[in-house]
């Protein structure tokens, strides 16, 4: 029996991480992407001001990841939600059904004091598979 190995994952222009931390982990088949922010990779700037349009950068960010790690956002199995305000539940969970469509990943929304960027209202975690 092989030791497993872990390694770190990297999305071509994606901002780097803020602290020291990976972008995505990869252990055997699991792909372990950290919380994503809605900075657009493009600009170095937060993806406009309301929880749509940041829920949408962040799903682009999260599949940079993935498909960094060979694998896309059909194959996740876990999300983990923050918000700033539980009212923009709503409008969160339109995009992302919008992105998983029949797919149901297992999920845990919770609101939060703050998160890391000014004006930053969602930042979302997810677990995947290569298949």
């Amino acid at each position: 029996m092989s030791d497993s190995q872990h390694e770190s994952v990297v999305a071509d222009g994606l901002p780097a991480p803020i602290g020291p931390y990976s972008p995505g982990v990869t252990l055997d088949r699991l792909v372990f992407v950290s919380g994503q922010g809605a900075t657009d990779p493009d600009t170095g700037e937060l993806a406009g001001a309301d929880v749509e349009t940041q829920t949408r950068q962040v799903f682009r960010n999260i599949e940079a990841i993935l498909e960094a790690a060979d694998t896309d956002l059909s194959h996740v199995l876990r999300c983990g939600v923050f918000l700033v305000d539980l009212r923009d539940f709503e409008a969160m969970n339109r995009v992302y059904a919008e992105v998983f469509g029949d797919h149901r990943p297992a999920r845990t929304t919770v609101q939060v004091a703050s998160l890391p960027d000014v004006g930053l209202r969602v930042e979302i975690d997810a677990i995947a598979y290569r298949p």
